[in-house]
């Protein structure tokens, strides 16, 4: 019975095919391998041993010392006629470590996932109340970058670098920020933190490609936010984490006072703790201008008022009435007043900001503030 079926299946699955073309079974067949090589390539790729990218520390005849992932070096053979010479970055097979790719324009740091690398768009007027700390900056960033002859007919070199220090919230970014949009500079940005890595020498790699990227790009300003956090005062013995952040700080002032020259690239640091630095990084030639960006005078509060209302709307609002209830508030305090202002009028489900939602704004902030230095002060 089972033999008589099989005969019968061929028969029955040619009748099937009758009423198709043959344009259409070429179209399926066509279909059905490309599939199938698609197939096989995605199992292939399963079957693949992972290569480890490693650097090239020394070349030596036909081979190559190279550095792996964990730190460790090995003697290793070179695939091929690869040119290769100090430096590169390399694709190794890893039961020989034999080095059989070599990867053009590639890192082990992508220094560009780093850093904030932008044209900003901030203007001096958008900053109130820091007249003294903008006619420095401008000095000492601006004009050696708009105008170097200049310095050339006086005979100087202009300043590398230039330190905001000052209670958090006072505008120490926006002032490094704005002297970028009036020099029309590109704008390198990252956080002192971020050059702290995992593996020995990397974190130092990481500060030589971001001067390297600054250079590339010049004129540039190079803006370290936070920079106690690999700045701070060196000291005689250390965990081996404290050792590599004191590498990368060494390698941070080679670059700022090294054999590279740093035309074109300004140096920004930015700090609220200036009295743990290091004296190498506050010594001219690194950082020669040290600026203190200060709490707003009353003068400035209402400045910085005006400047953070400018877009909203108001009803008879008159801020000379709160200067004296926001006595020791930074910029971004005001700026947080303002913007709580217009959350108790929506909350009221009003189209204007009155006096009051000021005054009930300065008041729960202050409070909350308050609250935390309270509980600091209990369990801290």
């Amino acid at each position: 019975m089972n033999f008589v079926n099989l005969k019968k299946e061929p028969k029955i699955f040619s009748r099937s095919l009758s009423g198709i073309s043959k344009g259409d079974v070429h179209e399926e067949n066509q279909l059905l391998k490309s599939s199938l090589s698609y197939l096989k390539n995605e199992l292939n790729k399963f079957k693949e041993l992972p290569l480890l990218v490693s650097e090239v520390k020394q070349v030596i005849d036909n081979k190559v010392v190279i550095k792996v992932p964990n730190g460790s070096h090995f003697y290793v053979n070179v695939s091929g006629d690869l040119k290769l010479k100090t430096g590169d970055f390399v694709l190794v097979e890893q039961r020989s470590l034999t080095v059989v790719q070599k990867l053009e324009q590639s890192k082990i740091l992508d220094v560009e996932s780093f850093v904030l690398c932008e044209k900003p768009n901030v203007y001096w007027d958008h900053i109130g109340g820091l007249d003294e700390a903008i006619k420095e900056i401008r000095e000492v960033v601006e004009l050696p970058l708009l105008k170097p002859e200049l310095f050339q007919k006086i005979g100087i070199e202009p300043p590398k670098g230039i330190l905001l220090y000052g209670a958090p919230g006072t505008g120490k970014t926006l002032l490094a920020r704005a002297v970028a949009t009036s020099a029309s500079c590109t704008f390198i940005e990252f956080v002192g933190s971020e050059l702290v890595q995992k593996f020995i020498g990397e974190g130092a790699k990481l500060v030589k490609e971001i001067f390297k990227l600054a250079r590339e790009r010049a004129p540039t300003i190079v803006f370290i936010d936070e920079i106690d956090a690999i700045a701070s005062e060196r000291v005689d013995v250390g965990s081996s984490g404290e050792r590599e952040v004191q590498r990368t700080f060494m390698q941070l002032l080679t670059e700022m006072d090294g054999f590279e020259n740093l035309d074109g690239v300004k140096v920004i640091g930015a700090t609220n703790r200036v009295d743990i630095l290091d004296p190498a990084i506050l010594r001219p030639g690194r950082f020669d201008r040290l600026i203190e960006v200060p709490l707003p005078s009353e003068e400035s509060r209402l400045d910085l008022f005006k400047i953070h209302t400018k877009n909203m709307s108001l009803s008879d609002v008159d801020f000379k009435g709160l200067l004296s209830k926001t006595e020791g508030f930074s910029g971004a305090d005001i700026r947080a007043v303002c913007t709580e202002a217009g959350y108790f009028a929506i909350r009221q489900n009003r189209n204007n900001i009155l006096f009051d939602d000021f005054l009930g704004a300065i008041d729960k902030l202050s409070g909350d503030s308050l609250e935390d230095q309270d509980h600091l002060a209990m369990y801290g």
